[in-house]
């Protein structure tokens, strides 16, 4: 078989100010053919793990654009066309093909497109015709459109949050490709519309087992897969929200019963899912109580991973205000502070004024009298849960007075891993409280290292009070801004 494959992804923030444009993708790194061999630890992870895959079976591979991009605002318009464009070339240059397996994330919106990956697979239709499999893997905070539905054979979501398991969805969506080239199975997919709004973490029960239990059906009765789309609630779209869909060997009675089933069991689920979000003294207070740490501490609300700006104060100035020291708290994104503090040198003392410069989200600005504790260049972090590294880079390793320490980054960007500290020289082991601006990819690698991890509900640009998102374009009929949105649900 001939696959081609590419990569085109970012997840869109529609209420952000700050749209998404080339320099968003270039930080990533944008590669036209060679993102699988160029960038296999990073941005280029998952074309890789298509790669691998495939030439492993004896395949051959014609690959085309490799892009991503940090969560911000809107896509600008010609940066998306240009985008989709080289991938909709590189493919008419690739033909023919006997398969498609692309990466999408499924929330991206640019000026003029709201659903950018329903267009991308209708445009590679058009150029496959209706005969050769194309199938696409999606970041499990995607929306899911009809039109993404009628142009691909087959949708697969990551199942896990943090999305530990982007290689495992990644060889099923491949098997079924294989096996539709093959005749073997001819996929046909429904879907349920959830009407709930949220983020649910599978690190812990009973989202945990209810990923097992979507799974218990696969490979079974003629099931193939099975997707569980939260949506991303911060992307104001018309098919916005969670969505359950089933994908099974040519039987859509079967797909639409279970996609229902499973849907419901989901809704019953609703209370007891939500991560346990506090208010940020009662957090602070917690930490305050505690003997020793490390304790880490979400800031969700200024998560870049959702779209913040990554330079919100509100838990800084909390911890200044309240006298807890001992902490390290990052990665606050201020290039001006990184350039005062790489022409000041390090071991250089003065004073800094930190963060709050993008909006009212981001809160007012700190000043502090800080020391410069290391300047370190193109430096990066595990990023497990992404399947790679994530670039940060340049840092700044800032001290500031009671034992405060402050991580600053030139990539904005959530933290996934402690060694966004320790890379550059941060010892987190005697700290009492690690701060990250994270919201819940960053358990699978700082989880380990802590003796508790707290959610802290603050006023920033993501914050998770999902009953308030102010929508214009998605209805208001969801779950928790409505009881029962499915009216004929006891």
């Amino acid at each position: 078989m001939k696959f081609f494959i590419a990569q085109l992804a970012t997840e869109t923030n529609t209420f952000s100010p700050t749209p998404t444009g080339y320099g968003a993708f270039e930080e990533c790194g944008i590669y036209r053919g060679d993102g699988s061999t160029e960038a296999p630890d990073s941005t280029g992870a998952v074309l890789h793990a298509f790669r691998t895959l495939m030439e492993a079976d004896g395949h051959e591979v014609a690959e085309g654009p490799c892009a991503l991009a940090e969560p911000a605002g809107r896509t600008v318009r010609a940066v998306y066309e240009d985008l989709r464009d080289q991938l909709l070339a590189d493919l008419r240059a690739a033909m023919p093909v006997d398969a498609v397996q692309l990466m999408l994330h499924g929330a991206m919106v640019a000026d003029g497109y709201d659903d950018c990956e329903g267009d991308v697979l209708a445009r590679v239709r058009a150029i496959v015709g209706p005969e050769v499999p194309v199938g696409a893997e999606l970041d499990l905070h995607c929306h899911f459109t009809e039109s993404m539905r009628t142009s691909a054979d087959v949708l697969i979501a990551v199942k896990e949050y943090p999305h530990t398991d982007i290689a495992d969805r990644a060889r099923e969506l491949y098997r079924i490709l294989v096996d539709m080239y093959a005749g073997r199975v001819r996929p046909t997919t429904a879907v349920f519309d959830c009407r709930m709004v949220g983020t649910w973490q599978t690190t812990r029960e009973p989202m945990a087992s209810f990923v097992r239990r979507m799974q218990s059906f696969e490979g079974r009765d003629g099931v193939l897969s099975v997707s569980l789309g939260h949506g991303f609630p911060w992307g104001d779209v018309a098919d916005g929200g969670a969505r359950l869909w089933v994908v099974t060997d040519d039987d859509p009675v079967r797909a639409a019963a279970l996609a229902e089933q499973l849907a419901r069991e989901f809704w019953a689920l609703r209370e007891q899912v939500g991560a346990p979000v506090i208010a940020l003294d009662a957090a602070l207070d917690q930490v305050v109580a505690q003997a020793s740490g490390p304790l880490v501490l979400a800031d969700m609300a200024d998560n870049p991973g959702g779209g913040a700006p990554g330079d919100a104060t509100f838990i800084l100035r909390r911890l200044l205000e309240r006298g807890i020291g001992n902490v390290a708290i990052g990665a606050f994104w201020d290039l001006g502070a990184i350039h005062i503090c790489r022409d000041a040198g390090v071991g250089a003392t003065l004073d800094l004024r930190v963060g709050g410069k993008c909006g009212p989200s981001s809160g007012q600005p700190v000043d502090l009298r800080v020391t410069v504790r290391a300047v370190v260049d193109d430096h990066s972090q595990s990023a497990a849960a992404i399947g790679g590294r994530a670039p940060m880079g340049t840092c700044v390793w800032l001290e500031a007075a009671n034992d405060v320490h402050l991580l600053l980054a030139s990539v904005r960007g959530q933290i996934f891993a402690p060694d966004a500290f320790t890379g550059v020289g941060m010892s987190l082991a005697d700290k009492k409280l690690v701060v990250v601006k994270s919201a819940v990819h960053f358990y699978a690698e700082c989880a380990p290292i802590a003796r508790a991890v707290f959610y802290a509900a603050t006023p920033g640009a993501v914050a998770p009070d999902f009953a308030a998102i102010p929508y214009r374009v998605r209805q208001p009929d969801y779950w928790p801004r409505v009881a029962r949105p499915h009216a004929d649900w006891s």
